[in-house]
């Protein structure tokens, strides 16, 4: 079997947190538990006003995507958004000067 080596491509990347507007969306964390859509172990949930928990998300090109704790939103060139766990992002990006 063949190997290959990624292709270098330059992306913006921060850590998710709260009230940045790095998500495109919400879900009520009872639907995404009501759905089963996901393992929802460290899942990030944020309380609103109201006292109900949502989940923070982003879409792309594989729909939508729910956000953990310590993962980062990348966003490439052409807008699209994506999800990388800490652990994979360390090992996947060097930061650039």
């Amino acid at each position: 079997m063949k190997k290959y080596m990624r292709t270098a491509l330059e992306v913006e990347a921060v850590q998710y947190a709260p009230n940045q507007s790095l998500e495109d969306g919400f879900e009520l964390w009872t639907k995404v538990i009501t759905n089963g859509w996901i393992n929802s172990d460290n899942l990030v949930q944020i309380k609103r006003e109201d006292g109900t928990l949502v989940c923070p998300f982003i879409e792309n090109k594989r729909g939508r995507v729910f956000i953990k704790e310590g993962d980062y939103i990348i966003s490439e060139a052409d807008n699209e958004k994506h999800v990388c766990g800490a652990r994979k992002f360390a090992n996947r990006y060097q930061e650039m000067d």
